[in-house]
């Protein structure tokens, strides 16, 4: 049986629903995830090396029902959120070829015109001192003059702080089209984080979410692998790994099945591991792999007596050279 420290880390500083796990470090230093049926996963597992890969359409749409109406662009796809007058999710697949801009964006905002029930539109967004955040960027549409011109759809905006629209938002965007380059292709998934009782803004009642998800498959061999982020509606400077979280952390938040026209098997595993270094992190500014940050930040570790570590560190790790043990990452094991 293996003994737990518990972890707290800035990376679940804010305060969001119950993952139904629990991120704690073991005493030899490894960080691990707890889930509620009492197995356990090294948080920075392997991903999938040699697994099949399977030619599977539409692979980025979650789990949908009888009354769902999905609204389908020329980039994009969605699901309208009448309640809270955006998007519960906008998911595409973006390649490589796709990331090679050819058009140049009009900012012209406008209505969806698929929406039948009606969008949010500029009044709701005028005076509100939010941003119109795209979920779907338009810098990963600018591979064809409609699919840019669609980005702009207010179906497709949230309102967001400026300091994060413009900041660790953007940032993120940045490093989903690094990756898309990198693996040849990505599947996105992207939202607010809807919950009864938010504030809203505007005639039409737009609402103002705390939180904002992405989650990323690259389903290419040899290797597939996946990642979640849960990020504030605010502004930060800590770098992006400090939100990262897997698939299923943000299934539990959400309630929204991803991926589920993955084999179980690769659905399983890909979405309860998160895999930090299987990843590259340099198009941030803030992270490279072989080398170090561009900033300092709060090191992620937690000290003997249980407490944050109060050390500056510009290792992409997150880590001080007094817990770099504990931003080790090995392989999957269950057990209990």
């Amino acid at each position: 049986m293996i003994r737990f420290i518990l972890l707290l880390s800035f990376t679940f500083a804010f305060q969001v629903p119950s993952y139904g796990q629990q991120e704690v470090f073991t005493n030899e230093g490894k960080w691990v995830l707890l889930f509620e049926n009492k197995s356990w996963v090294y948080a920075d597992s392997s991903p999938i090396k040699d697994a099949k890969v399977y030619k599977i359409p539409h692979l980025e749409i979650p789990k949908t029902y009888v009354k769902d109406k999905i609204i389908t662009h020329t980039g994009y796809s969605l699901l309208y959120n009448e309640n809270h007058e955006q998007a519960s999710w906008v998911a595409y697949e973006l390649t490589k070829k796709e990331t090679t801009k050819r058009f140049k964006r009009s900012n012209k905002f406008i209505t969806d015109p698929l929406v039948t029930t009606g969008s949010a539109n500029n009044a709701d967004y005028e005076g509100s001192g939010y941003d119109r955040g795209h979920m779907a960027p338009a810098a990963d549409m600018g591979w064809s003059s409609t699919a840019l011109a669609e980005s702009f759809y207010y179906s497709n905006m949230s309102p967001q702080n400026a300091s994060f629209n413009r900041g660790i938002w953007k940032s993120l965007e940045e490093l989903v089209r690094a990756w898309a380059i990198e693996d040849g292709a990505v599947y996105v998934i992207t939202g607010p984080v809807l919950t009864n009782g938010l504030p809203t803004i505007g005639n039409d009642k737009v609402s103002v979410p705390k939180y904002y998800y992405k989650v990323i498959l690259d389903y290419t061999e040899p290797i597939i692998k996946g990642i979640g982020f849960l990020l504030p509606n605010a502004g930060t400077k800590q770098p992006l790994q400090s939100f990262a979280v897997s698939i299923d952390s943000v299934e539990s938040v959400t309630g929204i099945d991803f991926f589920p026209l993955l084999p179980d098997k690769q659905e399983i595993f890909i979405e309860k591991t998160l895999s930090v270094n299987a990843w590259t992190w340099k198009s941030t500014g803030t992270t490279s792999l072989k080398g170090k940050a561009s900033m300092s930040v709060q090191c992620s570790g937690t000290t003997k007596a249980g407490n944050r570590c109060k050390n500056k560190t510009s290792n992409v790790s997150g880590y001080c050279s007094q817990h770099a043990n504990q931003a080790s990452g090995s392989y999957i094991k269950t057990g209990d």
